[in-house]
């Protein structure tokens, strides 16, 4: 089996960094809370350069800890990755497959229903700046509180299908979701980028982390964790001048692209999104 250092660079690709060469592990730690099925542990992940905040924060108070063997949380944990296997070969397995993709490029294309514009990297280098730098705060707490909390991800407890192949998740952890922060903090920037169009952002947002757990790849606790923990990171985010600067350039950046001829969406596309997003 491959380690999880395949799951971390994908995430790090939302946050424009290359993953290289692990660094030690952090000296916290809490009590392991992997079960029977014996996850492998997993490697150290590298800790990604800052962002937009200077001074490290301890913003791990701010979420619960990793539920425990047996309590009720761990128990609803388990019964949402039974019922949600049911979905495998749907139309919405399908979106969560995809929406795994995490590259600056598919989360382009992941928002474009909701920005109502086709975009690429090269087209908006100072917005997908901006979104990779405050994802990389974000990435920042997440993978200290996988560190800290070494949980299982739902797979390893129960069997059942999963939307994407394991080798590809190798041995990360689950608690918080690696994929739901990425998607969060785009949202949540993006939002400010096109606040006309913040709705339809924010529900797209809030999908990519539904579709880790429609995936089967987390359980519905650490995606309800990462974006906790991914709103207070970008609290302190937003509050910074540099933040400030680059969200009123990026704005311009939108507006002259919509000023000019630009593709556009696929509707048949976008109502489909739309309609798998609204399932319950």
């Amino acid at each position: 089996m491959k380690n999880g250092r395949s799951c971390v660079a994908t995430i790090f690709a939302a946050a424009g960094i290359a993953l290289t060469a692990p660094t030690a592990a952090p000296a916290q730690a809490a009590p392991d809370q992997t079960q029977s099925m014996g996850q492998p542990p997993a490697p150290p992940a590298r800790t990604p350069p800052s962002g937009y905040l200077a001074a490290a924060t301890d913003l791990l108070r701010v979420i619960p800890p990793a539920p425990q063997k047996g309590d009720a949380r761990d128990e609803a944990d388990r019964r949402i990755f039974r019922e949600t296997r049911a979905l495998e070969g749907s139309a919405r397995w399908a979106m969560a497959a995809d929406d795994a993709e995490l590259g600056s490029a598919a989360l382009l294309r992941h928002f474009s229903c909701s920005l109502d514009i086709e975009l690429t990297p090269q087209q908006a280098p100072r917005m997908v700046a901006m979104l990779q730098k405050a994802t990389r705060d974000g990435a920042q707490a997440m993978l200290k509180a996988k560190d800290l909390y070494k949980r299982q991800r739902p797979y390893w407890v129960d069997e059942g299908p999963i939307c994407r192949p394991r080798d590809e998740l190798g041995n990360s952890f689950d608690y918080p979701s690696g994929h739901t922060t990425a998607g969060w903090t785009w949202a949540m920037a993006l939002a400010q980028v096109a606040p006309e169009r913040a709705i339809p952002i924010l529900l797209r947002g809030r999908a990519i982390g539904d579709s880790r757990v429609v995936c089967g790849v987390h359980n519905a606790s650490a995606v309800d964790a990462a974006r906790l923990l991914t709103s207070a990171t970008m609290a302190l985010v937003m509050a910074t001048p540099a933040y400030q600067t680059d969200v009123v350039e990026a704005r311009a950046e939108l507006a002259a692209l919509r000023s000019q001829p630009h593709a556009l969406p696929q509707p048949q596309r976008c109502e489909e999104e739309a309609r798998l997003i609204g399932m319950p």
